[in-house]
């Protein structure tokens, strides 16, 4: 039987910590508990389960990486989001513009 379990926002899951459960990573991937625990059984489990006795853990950073989420991109939002309160036309939590550097001409 397989236990529906509420997927996690993408701020959730950032929130996460280091090495969360695989509970966790499963409502990170919004799959049931059966699902991602017959995963781990037939060793296809997308991520690198760590086992500490009975505890099954994941690391964040995989997590982030095979759900596309990247950790210092968030932290680079938020920091906007809290320098531009109030500000015209900036939108909390919006992406904020990353200049490439450019070569200085000789």
């Amino acid at each position: 039987m397989s236990t529906k379990v509420d997927a996690l926002t993408p701020d959730q899951v950032l929130d996460l910590p280091a090495m969360p459960a695989v509970r966790q990573a499963f409502a990170a991937m919004n799959i049931s508990e059966g699902t991602g625990y017959g995963l781990i059984r037939q060793d296809q489990f997308p991520i690198e389960v760590i086992e500490f006795g009975r505890a099954k853990r994941v690391r964040k950073t995989e997590l982030l990486a095979f759900l596309g989420l990247s950790q210092s991109a968030a932290v680079e939002v938020q920091s906007a989001a809290a320098t531009s309160d109030g500000a015209p036309g900036v939108q909390p939590k919006a992406p904020s513009e990353q200049t490439t550097p450019t070569r200085a001409s000789k």
